[in-house]
Parts: structure tokens; C-alpha cells; sequence
């Protein structure tokens, strides 16, 4: 007689479950609000028990208490979902290290258009890009996204920023530009998965996750909480970096996290998996505000779990909505059937809502210890 899932215990709403037996585990969670108030979110598929080129999007027309799977892309991966001119879009890479490629939904994300040519939605005709489902900027008449030229070793992937007109067809590759890739060679972690911010002076940086490898266990914690950051010229064509102010500290810098700004409080906030004091893996995701892009602290701590080895939130996306921030987190939790694979080969994708986010502190409890 075979087990069912036990979802009991799993913190927040489950969108969707893959048992770790699949070896099909859940990554890239990418959340948004439609006009009309419905959520759309989605993930990819990665693990031996996939292509590591298809994505799942799926709704909630109950403020995420529910959900219902709408649509599949084959050709999709690392993608994040945004809003423009009405219109919703994935865009990311055409599977894992592919093409950067875009698709278009008329209809909420029930149907998509396909990336077949640089006429459809292929941005890129070079192999081997990485990115994350990260946010997309709007900026001087331009939507700004990031991207990594992922050719040769891991060490020696390079930093890329894509940007478009507002005004033009996203879907026309003639119509993206590409910033000169910028590869730093004096550190030892690699820097991937950037956020595009809009600075208090109103220009534009990519601040980056800064992923330590090839290192000893006392430099990568020394060094996992720190976050790069790169200066984008105006024109879009260049990336710089100053090696004595633009390597900050940032809670959660070791793990995938995003940032963006708050009207109401002037603030910029983030979530992500907070590495040191005490040491810890991605089982605790922390809530963080910064005025300045330099300076950050941790406001709350969001979800946590004492086990680092199979339990994680983590590469969350997430939203504001008016007092709320809503979250879509890649998470891997005990499901009855041996649990996950381990901490990062995720089982779960889960929805939280952080009620009144501006008012928490340090001292609440996490979402999954309150009462």
C-alpha cells in the first residue's frame, strides 16, 4: 500500500509537491499580482528525474489559499514572471545554461507565445546563460533584467545586464541590448543572480549574490552574508565595481534574494537565508531593510527550521500588497515519504503571507511558530 504526502506540518499554503523518489525537485518560485487581484506563480524542474527545461505556472483567485495548475512551458527555465502594459511574461533561460528567451500571456498565463527565432521571444542566440527568476526593472524608458554569461567554469562566468525600450516588442530580439559582461578575478566567491535597483540618486546597480566556492568552511562562512555590487552606466552598455566600498555585508548574501523598494517607509527590503550567527544553511529566512542599498539589518525572522540538512525556504520571490508582503518559496520540508532530498533539492513550492510587514520585529516569532 503506498504512503500519502503529509502536508500537515509544511509552514504556509502547498502549491505544489514532487516526492524526493521522483528525483524531480521543485526551483526558481516566481510570484505576481494580477490587475483583477489574482496571484500567478511559478516554478521549474530540476533534479536527474528531468530535462531541466520545463516550468509549471499555476493561480489563486482566493489570495492564495488555493491553487490551480494553468499552464505548462517546454523551453522555459529560470524564468521570472512580470506585468507590462497589461500583459503577463516569463523570462529567463530556454533550460538550463540555454538561450535567454521570453514568452508572452494575453490571457493570465493560461496560454503563452513560444521563443522559436529571434522574431518570437529568443533573445539570445548563444548557449550557456544563467540567471534566476530576479526582478525586472522599469528605468529611464527601459525594463532592465540580469543575467550571467555562463561560458566555461563556474569561476569564470561573467555578469551581464539585458535591457529593452518600454515602447518596443519584447519578444523582437533586435530590440534587447546587452551590457559588456564583467568578470571579477580578485575574489573567490562567484556572483550571480543579480537584482536590479534603482538607487536613492537614481541611477541604476546590480547587486549580486556573492556564492562562495572552492573555498575552506571558515572562509565561506566568513564570507557567505556578503553581497556584490556593480554600477550600471546609463547607457546599458557597462558594468563597474570598486573593490573597497561595493562587497557589503547582507544577510542572506550567499543565497539567491531579492530586493525591492517600499514607497511608504523610503526603504528597500528583501528576503533571504541568513548564513552566520549562528551558522546556518538556508532553514532560516530572514526579512531585512536597508535605506541606503549600503547599510542593512534583519527586521524579523520569517520561517526557520533547527534542521539545516533536509529543511529550506529559500530562492523566494515575493510581492507587496498593501500591508502584506505575499511569497512564493522553494521549500524543502518532511513529507511523510522520507522528506526531501536534501535542503537545497526541494519538495515543495509554498505560498506565506507576512501580515503587516513593517511593523515586525526581531523579537516575533517566525511565521511557522506562531500560534
Amino acid at each position: 500500500m503506498s504512503l500519502k504526502p503529509d502536508h500537515s506540518k509544511v509552514p504556509g499554503v502547498v502549491i505544489d509537491h514532487s516526492p524526493a523518489s521522483t528525483k524531480q525537485y521543485l526551483g526558481s518560485p516566481s510570484i505576481v499580482i494580477m490587475p483583477n487581484g489574482d496571484y500567478i506563480a511559478s516554478y521549474d524542474l530540476f533534479g536527474p528525474g528531468t530535462n531541466y527545461d520545463r516550468m509549471a505556472v499555476f493561480r489563486s483567485r482566493d489570495k492564495g489559499e488555493t491553487w490551480t495548475r494553468i499552464s505548462e512551458q517546454v523551453g522555459q527555465w529560470w524564468s521570472n514572471l512580470f506585468l507590462h502594459k497589461g500583459d503577463l511574461y516569463l523570462l529567463g533561460t530556454s533550460r538550463e545554461y540555454g538561450y535567454a528567451v521570453i514568452r508572452r500571456s494575453t490571457d493570465g498565463g493560461e496560454t503563452w507565445t513560444v521563443p522559436k527565432d529571434k522574431h518570437t521571444g529568443q533573445i539570445s542566440t548563444e548557449d550557456r546563460y544563467h540567471c534566476a527568476p530576479m526582478p525586472v526593472v522599469a528605468h529611464n524608458g527601459y525594463l532592465w533584467r540580469a543575467y550571467e554569461l555562463a561560458h566555461g567554469p563556474r569561476e569564470e562566468w561573467k555578469a551581464q545586464v539585458l535591457s529593452v525600450p518600454e515602447d518596443a516588442d519584447l519578444l523582437q530580439a533586435k530590440n534587447w541590448r546587452f551590457s559588456e559582461a564583467y568578470q571579477h578575478f580578485w575574489s573567490s566567491s562567484q556572483w550571480i543572480e543579480g537584482n536590479i535597483v534603482i538607487t536613492p540618486d537614481n541611477k541604476l546597480v546590480n547587486i549580486l549574490r556573492s556564492n562562495m566556492r572552492n573555498v575552506s568552511p571558515e572562509e565561506i562562512q566568513a564570507g557567505s552574508d556578503k553581497a556584490a555590487v556593480l554600477h550600471i552606466s546609463e547607457n546599458g552598455k557597462t558594468l563597474t565595481h570598486n573593490r573597497d566600498k561595493d562587497l557589503i555585508d547582507f544577510p542572506g548574501g550567499g543565497v539567491k534574494f531579492t530586493i525591492r523598494f517600499d514607497d511608504q517607509t523610503q526603504h528597500y527590503w528583501s528576503l533571504g537565508c541568513k548564513q552566520t550567527n549562528p551558522p546556518a544553511y538556508r532553514n532560516t529566512l530572514v526579512l531585512t531593510s536597508s535605506a541606503d542599498l549600503q547599510t542593512w539589518r534583519i527586521e524579523s525572522v520569517i520561517l526557520h527550521h533547527p534542521d539545516p540538512e533536509k529543511h529550506a525556504f529559500q530562492y523566494v520571490d515575493w510581492q507587496f500588497e498593501k500591508n502584506d508582503i505575499v511569497v512564493a518559496s522553494r521549500t524543502a520540508y518532511d513529507d511523510g515519504l522520507g522528506g526531501a532530498h536534501n535542503g537545497h533539492d526541494a519538495n515543495y513550492l509554498t505560498f506565506h503571507r507576512i501580515e503587516n510587514f513593517r511593523d515586525r520585529t526581531i523579537d516575533d516569532p517566525p511565521l511557522n511558530e506562531e500560534e
